[in-house]
């Protein structure tokens, strides 16, 4: 367990060190790289959800679901965001 636990921090520093390197011009870019990654995410969430045979198990599934539909959406909204900005103003 303190294994497994010490990996998750040092994934935190890492990642946190990397995302934060990152050049502005760039984050459009890796935000829509990220929706894609997040969608897998939600389908996995779903099957496993469909192979939950307790209780606690669908309430993790379907938390999982919901957080990951949440973080696809959001990615998107944020993403769309993002893109119009970079338009021209029409007059």
């Amino acid at each position: 367990m303190i294994d497994l636990l010490t990996i998750f921090v040092l994934a935190v520093f890492v990642g946190f060190e990397v995302v934060s390197k990152v050049s502005t011009i760039l984050h459009t870019p890796l935000m829509s790289g990220a929706n894609a990654i997040h969608g897998v995410i939600l389908v996995g969430a779903i099957l496993i959800t469909g192979r939950a045979e307790g209780g606690p198990e669908l309430a993790l599934g379907l938390a999982a679901v919901f957080l990951a539909t949440v973080n696809v959406v959001g990615g998107f909204v944020v993403t769309d965001r993002m893109l119009e900005m970079f338009k021209g103003h029409k007059r």
